[in-house]
């Protein structure tokens, strides 16, 4: 299975998010991936929908935008509208997930969820046919730089088995102390997408992409 890398806006220079998307872009990234936040599901703010429409035109990458959102089902048609390729709900924020799921597909965009480490995957099983990609969160969501959870492992591997058993094709992503030693762990215990924001923009991004395929296998 391939190995994809998904830069996180999250550590990038937000006084000039257009040359950051063009800089991810041009290093050969397979998507970005935004990280939505309100102050209330996670403490910081981040960006909207009209921030992600402004720089939509500006890469032909997909955008994946990580709704750490409380109510994320009133405003997927916005983030759909604004440019996103798939929107990833958390199961803890949803109260109806399987709905939820429904609303981001009517949108013609594809589906993920994700679950903070506290979460234990029966949160998600019953959805797993429903979704393009699950987001394991290895650290706790809201700051960037974070050290990774090394008890996640077993989870992002019996995601795999899980999926594996029921015959699902799933991209299982990880979000959250992606470097260069732990990028190879997570994708032993099964996941291929990795979501790196720090490592990434603080190591030259291009650089850091290569380095991460090469220590994966995936160069």
């Amino acid at each position: 299975m391939k190995i994809k890398i998904s830069p996180s806006l999250l550590a990038s220079d937000f006084s000039n998010l257009e040359r950051e998307v063009r800089r991810v872009t041009e290093a050969g990234a397979d998507s970005i991936h935004l990280d939505v936040m309100d102050g209330r599901f996670v403490p910081n703010i981040t960006f909207g929908p009209a921030v992600i429409k402004s720089f939509r035109a500006k890469t032909d990458l997909p955008l994946i935008g990580h709704l750490m959102i409380e109510q994320p089902e009133l405003l997927v048609r916005d983030f759909a509208e604004a440019g996103c390729d798939m929107i990833q709900v958390h199961a803890e924020a949803s109260v109806h997930l399987h709905r939820t799921i429904q609303q981001i597909k009517e949108c013609g965009v594809a589906a993920g969820v994700a679950i903070n480490p506290s979460t234990p995957l029966c949160a998600v099983e019953n959805v797993l046919g429903e979704i393009e990609e699950l987001l394991i969160m290895t650290v706790n969501p809201g700051f960037g730089g974070q050290e990774f959870i090394q008890s996640m492992l077993p989870k992002i591997a019996a995601a795999r088995k899980m999926a594996e058993k029921a015959g699902i094709e799933l991209d299982i992503s990880v979000d959250g102390g992606v470097n260069l030693d732990t990028c190879r762990l997570v994708v032993e215990a099964g996941a291929n997408v990795l979501v790196a924001g720090s490592f990434v923009f603080t190591n030259g991004v291009g650089s850091a992409i290569a380095e991460l395929r090469a220590r994966c296998g995936n160069g």
